[in-house]
């Protein structure tokens, strides 16, 4: 029955000890232990900090670096856009000059086509002339029954000859003068 009659808030030995053990106890981890706990905290909160700045730093050196490399991208755009159009105005420059080199060649073996033909149709005439000359030569000796002489025939041939230049000429003259309209 002792327990009945024991007052709990009567303090006794025990309590007293146990009170003075916490209290040094308390004493010792506020005198010893918690300067060295807060110098650890506030090393590690700097450090945090510190970390925290950097990785600060670091996102705006990378959206720097971001923004640098988008512009350097667009500045490389353009002049790739520049080099294109410089390609195709040399390219279609290229185009136009052999066109017109072509051109000019095509109208240079036309005027010689022309010539040949022109020569080529002389030519013709002349053999045909000549030709015609001795047929009809050979007609008048059978016809008059007696040989011209050379001379004569030289005569009539050459005035057959320059008849048919003459026709000739004229015809080539309004020839090219219905190609050129």
């Amino acid at each position: 029955m002792t327990l009945a009659t024991s007052n709990f808030l009567v303090p006794n030995g025990t309590f007293i000890v146990v009170l003075l053990a916490f209290l040094v106890v308390l004493g010792v981890i506020g005198r010893f232990v918690l300067p060295r706990l807060n110098t650890v905290l506030t090393e590690r909160q700097e450090q945090i900090r510190g970390e925290l700045e950097a990785a600060d730093r670091a996102k705006a050196d990378a959206e720097e670096a971001d923004t640098e490399r988008r512009a350097m991208l667009e500045q490389a755009r353009a002049q790739a856009r520049e080099i294109v159009a410089h390609a195709q105005a040399t390219a279609d420059g290229i185009v136009t000059a052999a066109q017109a080199e072509g051109q000019a060649v095509h109208d240079r073996i036309v005027q010689a086509a022309d010539a040949e033909v022109v020569i080529a149709r002389q030519a013709a005439a002349e053999e045909l002339t000549a030709r015609v000359g001795e047929i009809v030569l050979a007609a008048a000796e059978q016809v008059i029954g007696r040989e011209i002489s050379a001379d004569d025939h030289r005569d009539l041939i050459d005035q057959a000859i320059a008849a048919v230049r003459a026709e000739s000429e004229g015809a080539a003259t309004a020839g090219s003068a219905r190609s050129s309209r």
